[in-house]
């Protein structure tokens, strides 16, 4: 039977007369990949937008007494007076997962950034100095990293009475280290390029040099290095919080939320666990999702999938 132009195209011939394979199976596929890349990205910058908003705005129009209780309203179930229903003593949950979520991301982010200053100082010095003190600060970042980052937080932490600023330190402490691993490649990497030969040549000092040409080269390394730590920030705190060691019970804190409502569950009410747990995760996958694109854009050539 013949086949019409629509079902069969000729193969195209290459200059050594042989058929040259057709892709045409992949730019539907790019397209596609295209879209749901940019469909990811504004997804995740609303949810960003959104969440920034909230814990701006929501505690400035609705003041929490974060002691107060109604037993009268014990358990009550979503609804239009309580969109999250109620915890186990009568708080609006909306509320609550509100100012959790506000305590989350202040030690996400200023850990965050604690973080990456010092391992930022600490990978580009190794890298500049190289040597016996590049291979001795290497040994310590590596006995730093052969001890789990929850286990040496909740040693830190420990030190500590509960309260936000004891969980920053634990998580800017223990989050420093993968920051230094990669500055200290990037600075090694620098250090190897001809504009660095040169400046050294003429005279520049080892500082100057530092100064002027290192460390600008790592920090957009390491600026992406802080975007992708405040999830990791956010998860610490929820979990030392969830064990706890972060804040009182009595203060809002996604982790206290989820570790209290552990009775509910098991007897049925399923909304205490769900939402805080729901605030805890979203807003983590959209920072990443953001992240993913800054990586992107840093380099393009590795567009795999981001690693959390």
């Amino acid at each position: 039977m013949a086949e019409t132009a629509e079902t069969v195209q000729a193969p195209r011939k290459t200059a050594a007369g042989t058929p040259a394979a057709t892709h045409w199976h992949q730019r539907p596929a790019r397209r596609g990949g295209t879209r749901t890349r940019a469909l990811r990205v504004r997804t995740s910058a609303v949810l960003v937008a959104a969440v920034v908003l909230a814990v701006l705005v929501v505690p400035l129009l609705f003041p929490l007494d974060q002691q107060a209780v109604d037993l009268a309203a014990k358990l009550r179930a979503p609804s239009l007076s309580h969109p999250f229903g109620t915890d186990d003593v009568g708080r609006d949950l909306l509320l609550r997962c509100v100012y959790g979520l506000r305590v989350s991301l202040l030690v996400g982010v200023v850990a965050a950034l604690v973080a990456t200053v010092i391992g930022t100082a600490v990978g580009a010095l190794a890298g500049a100095l190289g040597g016996w003190a590049d291979r001795a600060v290497m040994r310590v970042v590596d006995l730093f990293s052969s001890v789990p980052h929850l286990l040496l937080g909740i040693f830190i932490v420990a030190m500590f009475r509960p309260g936000v600023w004891p969980v920053i330190i634990s998580v800017a402490l223990t989050h420093w280290l993968s920051t230094a691993r990669i500055v200290r490649a990037e600075v090694l990497s620098l250090r190897s390029r001809p504009y660095i030969d040169a400046a050294v040549s003429g005279g520049a000092s080892r500082w100057r040099v530092a100064v002027r040409h290192l460390l600008p080269g790592v920090l957009p390394q390491a600026g992406l290095a802080a975007v992708l730590m405040v999830p990791h920030a956010i998860w610490h705190e929820s979990a030392l919080s969830f064990l706890g060691l972060g804040l009182p019970a009595h203060e809002a804190s996604l982790g206290n939320m989820v570790n209290s409502a552990r009775s509910s569950l098991l007897a049925g009410d399923w909304w205490p666990t769900l939402f805080p747990g729901l605030f805890i995760i979203v807003p983590t996958l959209a920072i990443a999702g953001l992240a993913g694109v800054w990586r992107e854009r840093i380099n393009p050539r590795r567009r795999s999938e981001l690693m959390l």
